[in-house]
């Protein structure tokens, strides 16, 4: 996928991620955590579970939003520990 459709589902699952997690982030935060969950999520569904994604825009999309949804998860149950 392009750089510029990366940025923007990135931005657009952030943001979907930042409504189902009830979280407050900003514009740059939604885009890199939209980017960065969705390539850990394609990491781990790839070789843990031997699943790949499709390249359509709408199959990253959604492991975008499941994978920042994820991180958010993460981020708080760490920051809670501390």
């Amino acid at each position: 996928m392009g750089w510029i459709i990366t940025i923007i589902l990135g931005g657009l699952a952030g943001w979907i991620a930042e409504k189902i997690m009830n979280a407050n982030h900003g514009l740059l935060t939604n885009i890199i955590l939209g980017i960065v969950g969705a390539a850990v999520l394609n990491f781990i569904l790839g070789t843990l579970l031997g699943l790949y994604a499709s390249d359509s825009w709408l199959a990253y999309l959604i492991v975008a939003i499941i994978g920042a949804c994820g991180l958010i998860f993460t981020w708080r149950a760490i920051k809670g520990r501390t």
